[in-house]
């Protein structure tokens, strides 16, 4: 059994063939998506945060709104860059917005990825501390949001408040019990998924990882989860830890499938530059008739570390045809895997 849910980039544009042509298009389709999953059976919905671009940016209004719609579907990010966030306020927010869905955040921080803007952090007002990279910053901001959502009181109460405050210090309200376990590190490369296992969040790796052996793309993430998981064992947690995959699969049932997708069978990995010093490789898309999809993801070893898998979804195309989507790989796909 794998948890499956869907990944949304949230594209909108006013491209005549695209069903999100404005942010409303988006923002909308995005909650009318979720509860449509999750009356398929889906175990998740997951979306993308991107700045300064027709992308899904500020996640929690999203988020909330998605879990006052649903019942029992996670809901998460994949993920949140951390190099733009405050992460005090980012607490509060968290926990208004898991409270609302009763607990089912499931939410992916990261450092960040190259941005559509240079260093568009600057422009929110923030800066790396001495000696810091950006890449630290991000790290060091997802850590004290971590660390916060343990609700721990650590600030000196008024001696004439508003209102009466309970004794001790205090903390930042609402808490949301439990959420802090349901938080998650997006790791490219080897070094950043072993820190993530020892400081105790769950794990979600991309379709996108830097090339640090030359294997096959999945062979490396599943060695990268190795890593991770021995680091959390050594580490001492005390609760099972959770590693996500992202994947664009897609299985070829009908005609317009075909139209859509067919050039992307036999698709292969691919190998780019993020910067001048960064080697990246780039997943493969998975896109054939099911059986065909069944022999080729058993042979993903990544796939097979992971207990949860997340379905990159083309948004663009509108709501119905991205539940013919994901129907498709529940009903044609995943029993054949064992994960339904």
């Amino acid at each position: 059994m794998k948890k499956i849910g869907f990944l949304s980039f949230g594209h909108w544009s006013s491209h005549p063939a695209y069903s999100t042509k404005t942010a409303a298009d988006t923002l909308l389709q995005s909650i009318d998506l979720a509860v449509a999953a999750e009356e398929i059976g889906m175990d998740g919905a997951y979306f993308r945060v991107h700045h300064f671009a027709q992308q899904l940016a500020s996640p929690f209004p999203l988020l909330a709104a998605i879990g006052a719609k649903t019942k029992k579907i996670e809901i998460g990010t994949g993920v949140i860059d951390m190099r733009y966030e405050t992460p005090l306020y980012m607490v509060e927010d968290a926990g208004a917005a898991d409270l609302i869905s009763g607990g089912r955040l499931q939410l992916g921080i990261s450092r960040g990825s190259p941005e559509q803007v240079i260093d568009g952090w600057r422009y929110f007002g923030y800066e790396p501390e001495e000696g810091e990279t950006d890449a630290d910053m991000g790290r060091r901001k997802g850590l004290e949001f971590f660390e916060a959502l343990k609700g721990e009181g650590f600030a000196k109460p008024n001696p004439n408040p508003m209102f009466p405050n309970p004794p001790g210090l205090l903390g930042l309200e609402p808490h949301s019990p439990g959420l802090r376990d349901r938080i998650w590190w997006g790791s490219g490369a080897d070094a950043t998924a072993v820190w993530a296992g020892k400081v105790g969040m769950n794990l979600q790796s991309s379709t996108l990882k830097f090339d640090e052996s030359g294997k096959p793309f999945h062979i490396q993430q599943a060695e990268q989860i190795r890593l991770y998981k021995q680091a959390w064992k050594e580490a001492g947690h005390t609760r099972e830890p959770r590693v996500s995959v992202s994947r664009s699969i897609f299985a070829i049932v009908n005609d317009l499938d075909r139209y859509y997708f067919g050039h992307e069978a036999n698709g292969t990995d691919k190998v780019g530059m993020l910067d001048q010093n960064t080697r990246a490789i780039f997943g493969r898309s998975y896109a054939a008739e099911p059986d065909q999809l069944i022999k080729e993801l058993a042979k993903d070893e990544a796939i097979q570390e992971a207990d949860t898998l997340l379905l990159t979804i083309p948004n663009t195309l509108g709501v119905e045809y991205n539940v013919h989507v994901l129907s498709a790989i529940l009903e044609h796909v995943a029993p054949g895997l064992g994960w339904r």
